[in-house]
């Protein structure tokens, strides 16, 4: 059965069956209907996209490209509400998401990725391997960070961790500390000495919450050189607690009273550890986090926090790579959310 042979069967042109299946917007839902259970009945299953790709040469397909694993991706849930504002647009307009991870991706097929009409690039990558063998002529979006010669899709990071140190300090700390993630270009599950070396300004999104913290800090009369890094490798409870139990197994004397963290399940998991130990929050130890998560925001002591709108970084890159937007450098606002832990 072909497309022709339903188009005759059914007594209506070839684009009309096209229609029912790639653009039922064409089509009164009745007629759309009555094609499609026609289609099932006599066992055409719809338009050849191979065919169709070779012919239109466009695929229909957009390729999300993730800087980490496709397993923490799906369940980060910054990643996923990401994705979940990606795959919202290109639903809306018959378009097909193709996920490639940046992190162990020498399993993808040799050349996967060509098949895409575009890209979207979303978080700092491990190395410029598989960015370097993406088709030049298509159009790429980066996420969170920059890529020279295209369009990206930001969020006001320094601004917002800026707004949060300035309310943290409101009520002055007596040993203010930092945890950050993936700050440094050696591997580094700890505390960042001067033998580390920072990634640069334009590779993560760290770099610009780390200097929004500091500029609160000095304005409030601390030395940013005195104030204790710890920088954490990976965004799980598992990476993040080696870490948090070196900070908050300090003797209470030297133990911080006031933890800037980078994410929310940095803080998250800062909480629960603290918890464990009997250590009041926020009496003895004040936490913020960053990202918005439901998890912090549903639970006690709810987490002040920044939240962030990631579905909405979604669909912004999206429709800039299916041509909805203009291609330019996009800033969404972020906002304070004033919780238990640092109130």
């Amino acid at each position: 059965m072909t497309l022709k042979d339903l188009a005759l069967e059914l007594g209506v042109s070839t684009a009309t069956i096209s229609n029912a299946f790639n653009r039922p917007d064409q089509l009164s839902p009745l007629l759309r209907d009555r094609i499609l259970k026609e289609a099932k009945r006599l066992g055409y299953s719809g338009p050849d996209a191979k065919a169709r790709s070779l012919r239109t040469g466009r695929s229909s397909i957009v390729a999300v490209i993730l800087a980490e694993s496709l397993t923490y991706s799906l369940n980060d849930a910054v990643a996923s509400e990401f994705l979940s504002g990606v795959a919202e647009v290109l639903d809306a307009h018959g378009h097909t998401m193709l996920l490639l991870p940046g992190r162990g991706h020498a399993s993808q097929p040799p050349g996967s990725a060509n098949i895409a009409d575009g890209f979207i690039v979303y978080g700092l990558m491990p190395n410029n391997k598989l960015l370097n063998e993406l088709p030049s002529q298509r159009p790429l979006v980066s996420v969170d960070f920059d890529i020279d010669g295209s369009p990206t899709v930001h969020i006001d990071d320094r601004d917002a961790s800026y707004a949060m140190a300035t309310h943290a300090l409101k009520q002055r700390p007596l040993r203010p500390a930092i945890i950050n993630l993936r700050l440094t270009k050696e591997h580094c599950n700890g505390r960042v000495t001067k033998e580390h070396t920072m990634l640069p300004d334009s590779s993560t999104i760290s770099r610009a919450r780390l200097a929004g913290f500091h500029a609160a800090l000095t304005e409030h009369g601390f030395d940013t050189e005195q104030i204790p890094l710890w920088n954490i490798e990976e965004n799980v409870f598992d990476v993040c607690s080696p870490v948090i139990t070196e900070i908050i197994d300090l003797p209470a004397e030297q133990r911080p009273d006031l933890l800037l963290c980078m994410s929310d399940r940095i803080a998250l998991t800062a909480l629960t550890l603290a918890e464990q130990r009997g250590i009041h929050v926020p009496g003895e130890l004040r936490i913020t986090g960053f990202d918005g998560i439901a998890e912090g925001q549903y639970r006690a002591p709810r987490l002040t926090t920044v939240r962030q709108d990631s579905a909405g970084k979604g669909r912004v890159a999206a429709k800039m790579i299916l041509g909805r937007i203009p291609k330019t450098q996009q800033l969404l606002k972020t906002e304070l959310l004033l919780g238990d832990t640092c109130p």
